[in-house]
């Protein structure tokens, strides 16, 4: 064939993708054009998934395994999308996620914006479509952030849902994000979740300073064989850690940082005041 573009699918999981769909597409003896119509996109789309130029979407994966009769097999064409996804996530999250939706006792700590499993879905993407006019992301991986958030966020919702500790500077509340009715929204939903019983939520004011014990976001997951893990990154990196002797000092950071922080009804409080739009 000419001008074929051949892929070697151990370079990338985007590769094996792509690898992967060519070879299935020609088993069945269907060119690009012939495909376009079963799955339901253009043949140049095919075309740029299978060279790697285009990243699949949820979407194209499961339509790519209802064509090609995956859908009920171990070797999807999702699960090796999730491997894209997961590959563009900082190192240990994708590890840290799957810990998370297991745990019997959640802590966080956030600076700046409100935390992703508190995040409404209009917050949520609002922070993604910024990305997006920044060139950081695609408008495909813009909806798939916005959507493994919700994967994220209803993994908590079970029979016996996990104890959750959130502590938030202040920052988080203060920062406009989206404009007055996003913002409003995603404020009285923070009073909503302070009101479950299974919930702790707090305000690490500005006024404690340099008493504020993390200057990056932390999360710590208490597991159900009471062993504790730590999940914290920077901007362009991510480190999960297991070892009692660091995760241990992180765990009591986390509880001198609760003993500065307001409390949840004195939290609450400063919540409601900016919903009015006081200072």
């Amino acid at each position: 064939m000419v001008n074929r573009k051949e892929l070697n699918p151990e370079t990338s999981p985007q590769a094996a993708f792509g690898a992967r769909l060519r070879r299935s597409r020609e088993a069945h003896g269907w060119t690009q054009e012939e495909l376009a119509p079963k799955m339901g996109y253009s043949s140049t789309h095919i075309s740029a998934v299978e060279t790697g130029r285009k990243m699949p979407t949820l979407r194209f994966s499961r339509s790519a395994d209802l064509v090609f009769g995956a859908s009920d097999t171990v070797d999807t064409f999702e699960r090796l999308w999730r491997e894209i996804r997961h590959g563009s996530l900082l190192e240990g999250f994708p590890e840290y996620v799957g810990h998370e939706a297991r745990a019997v006792e959640i802590r966080l700590y956030e600076i700046g914006i409100i935390p992703g499993l508190l995040q409404t879905p209009e917050y949520a993407r609002v922070l993604a479509d910024s990305s997006v006019r920044r060139g950081a992301i695609t408008p495909e991986q813009a909806d798939e952030r916005v959507a493994f958030l919700a994967e994220r966020q209803s993994a908590l919702v079970r029979p016996r849902p996990p104890m959750m500790f959130v502590a938030m500077d202040e920052s988080c509340i203060r920062r406009p994000v989206g404009g007055a009715a996003v913002m409003a929204a995603q404020l009285a939903r923070l009073v909503e979740f302070a009101e479950q019983p299974n919930t702790l939520l707090q305000v690490a004011p500005y006024e404690i300073g340099e008493r504020r014990t993390f200057d990056l976001p932390v999360n710590l997951l208490t597991l159900a064989d009471r062993s504790v893990i730590c999940y914290a990154e920077s901007q362009a990196q991510g480190h999960l850690d297991r070892e009692s002797t660091s995760v241990m000092p992180m765990l009591t950071a986390y509880h001198q940082l609760q003993a500065e922080a307001l409390s949840q009804t004195a939290s609450v409080a400063m919540i409601n005041q900016l919903r009015k739009g006081t200072p």
